[in-house]
Formats: structure tokens, C-alpha cells, sequence
């Protein structure tokens, strides 16, 4: 793990530990969200933290990108999955979502390691070589 990703985890132990211990309600109610948030469900907990990858490039949170893409893959993502996650916060985002994608990308480096670049670019080309069904693109 990097220096800055290393900072990031200690630092957002450290607020959590101090928030848990003076037992502030606030917070104890915004755990409770967040695990009732991210349970199984209609969607499965992988969908619900890939989708807060996405969201996390869009609002440029790098704490956030690097707890949901852990959490992304502590429930069984794998580097492709993340990647596209972070393609629809830029997309959502637009140019500025960009620039904390790159942040996002050195994140999936210390989670997947530096071999995942080239698994994702087969699966992109095994992806590109196969017949499109419908090609209709919608818009929002």
C-alpha cells in the first residue's frame, strides 16, 4: 500500500474510532444507514459498493474511492467490474470526474496489483470481438 492510500486508511480509522467512542448518536444512526445501506438486498452488496465507486469518482472523495473499491472487492469484484464503476463516475461526471478517476486507478493498483491493467485490457478486447446485439445507445 502507498504512503498516501496508507494516510487515508489511518486517518479515516482514527475518526471513526474517536466518533464511535463518544457514542454520538449522529453517528451511530449514519452506521446503522450505512450497513443497512449496503446489505444484501434486491441488489447485491458487490452492486451497492460498485455503485458507490461510481458515485465517489463523481464527488471526488478519495477516502470514499478507496473504502468502496476495497469493500467493492471484499465482496467480490474483480478489477474489470471496478474499472467500469469508475467509467460511469466519469461519464456522470464528466471532465472533472476524470481527474479523480486517476486517483481511483492508483487505488486499484494497491488492491488488484500492477497485472490488472492487462487482464482488464483482454477482457475489453474479448468483449470488443464478440457480436453486438442491439446497437442502440441511449442518452440520458
Amino acid at each position: 500500500m502507498n504512503d498516501q492510500l496508507r494516510a487515508l486508511t489511518v486517518q479515516r480509522k482514527r475518526a471513526h474510532s474517536r466518533l464511535a467512542g463518544l457514542r454520538a448518536p449522529v453517528y451511530a444512526a449514519f452506521l446503522d444507514m450505512e450497513r443497512a445501506a449496503y446489505a444484501d438486498g434486491a441488489l447485491p452488496k458487490r452492486h451497492k459498493e460498485l455503485i458507490a465507486v461510481g458515485i465517489s469518482v463523481v464527488l471526488d472523495c478519495r477516502s470514499c474511492m478507496q473504502w468502496h473499491i476495497e469493500q467493492a472487492t471484499a465482496a467480490g469484484a474483480d478489477a474489470a467490474q471496478v474499472l467500469e464503476a469508475v467509467e460511469v463516475g466519469i461519464e456522470m461526471g464528466g471532465g472533472p470526474a476524470t481527474v479523480s478517476a486517476r486517483f481511483a486507478l492508483e487505488v486499484m493498483d494497491d488492491v488488484f496489483g500492477p497485472q490488472w491493467t492487462e487482464d482488464v485490457k483482454r477482457r475489453i478486447g474479448e468483449r470488443a470481438a464478440m457480436p453486438v446485439a442491439d446497437g442502440g445507445a441511449g442518452a440520458a
